[in-house]
Parts: C-alpha cells; sequence; structure tokens
C-alpha cells in the first residue's frame, strides 16, 4: 500500500511525449534527483480528464522551474494518448509524457485502481527527489484536480524538504500556506497547545 514517507513503487513503461511526438520507455527512476508529480486519470476521451491535463499543461512551466516533473498515467495505451493529444483541444496543449498502463500494473502498484470499472483512479502523488512519497490525492472521478493547490503543495514539501526538523524544534507549514509567508517554527516540549 502507498504510504507517506514510503518509498514510491519504481516502474517502467511506454510513454508518450506530445512535444517530441515520441514514444519512449521511461521508469521512475529516471527521474531520480527530481520531484515528480504523477497525475492519474481514469481514462483517454473523457470530459473531467481533459480539464485535468489541460490544468497541468497551464502549471507546466511553473513546475518545471522548481525541479519538478509531471507524468500523467492511465489505463489506455501510448496509442491512444497519441491520438487523444492529436485530436483533444484541452489536450492538445500537453507537453509532459503520458505514460501507458494497460496492464494496470503501474495503478495496482499505487493503489489507484478501481477494481469495478477497471480504469484508473482520478488521483495525485508528489515525490521527492529522494524517490520518497510526500503527498497522496485521490479524487471523485467527476470531480477535476486543483492543479493550483497541487502548486502550492509542492512549494510547500519542497519547503520542508529544505528544512528539515532539528535537535531544537522543527517548521510546520499551516493551513492555507503560500509561498514566502510564516511558516510555524515549533519546540518542544514548549509549544504543545501554543498553537
Amino acid at each position: 500500500m502507498l504510504e507517506i514517507g514510503k518509498p514510491a513503487p519504481e516502474f517502467e513503461a511506454r510513454a508518450y511525449f506530445p512535444d517530441e511526438k515520441k514514444i519512449k520507455s521511461v521508469k521512475l527512476s529516471d527521474y531520480k534527483g527530481k520531484w515528480v508529480i504523477l497525475t492519474f486519470h481514469p481514462a483517454d476521451f473523457t470530459f473531467v480528464c481533459a480539464t485535468d491535463l489541460e490544468a497541468f499543461a497551464h502549471y507546466h512551466d511553473k513546475f518545471k522551474k522548481e525541479g519538478a516533473e509531471i507524468l500523467a498515467i492511465s489505463v489506455d495505451s501510448v496509442f491512444s494518448h497519441k491520438v487523444w493529444v492529436e485530436t483533444s483541444p484541452r489536450a492538445k496543449k500537453v507537453k509532459y509524457p503520458l505514460i501507458e498502463d494497460i496492464k494496470r500494473e503501474i495503478s495496482i502498484k499505487y493503489g489507484f485502481l478501481n477494481e469495478e470499472t477497471g480504469l484508473t483512479k482520478r488521483g495525485t502523488v508528489i515525490i521527492n527527489p529522494d524517490g520518497v512519497v510526500e503527498y497522496i490525492s485521490v479524487f471523485n472521478d467527476r470531480l477535476g484536480k486543483d492543479v493550483n493547490h497541487i502548486y502550492n503543495a509542492l512549494l510547500a514539501l519542497k519547503y520542508l524538504y529544505k528544512n528539515q526538523p532539528k535537535p531544537e524544534g522543527f517548521e510546520i507549514i499551516p493551513a492555507g500556506w503560500k509561498e514566502g509567508e510564516e511558516t510555524l517554527k515549533v519546540n518542544l516540549p514548549d509549544d504543545i497547545g501554543r498553537f
């Protein structure tokens, strides 16, 4: 089962790279040393999924600037991904790789396989540069993702990753935090009940 603070399951699969118009094999370990955003969607040629991909496309450069790579994953083949990108007005905006999971191996490893439909659950995983899971979210299939929230979560996780706990205390990120705002500095046991 996928858990925060545990290594992300390795995978190897074919992916369609829209900006290169190529199909290539990718492994999660190819991205070691970078932040990785895995965005799972149920299937190509569906309504909400196209809006998810478009939303990530709008943030693609921002994620890249933060040293993060986006990988989209569904149970579709790379050929389906290719045709979807070529024909959908929303999917045409995508520059990041679309990974095939027709055997459902990645979806099963990550706990994102919907047993009833056989499709991938809609969700997001953020993996740190050490290959450790930092964020997991699963959505109702009819609910599109808030990519702005995911981007802000990445910024907060990067901050926490850089500012590891020390013997004298640690920092935490309050709800609604934005980059540049104050964090909460905690010194135990003095600060118990202070917040």
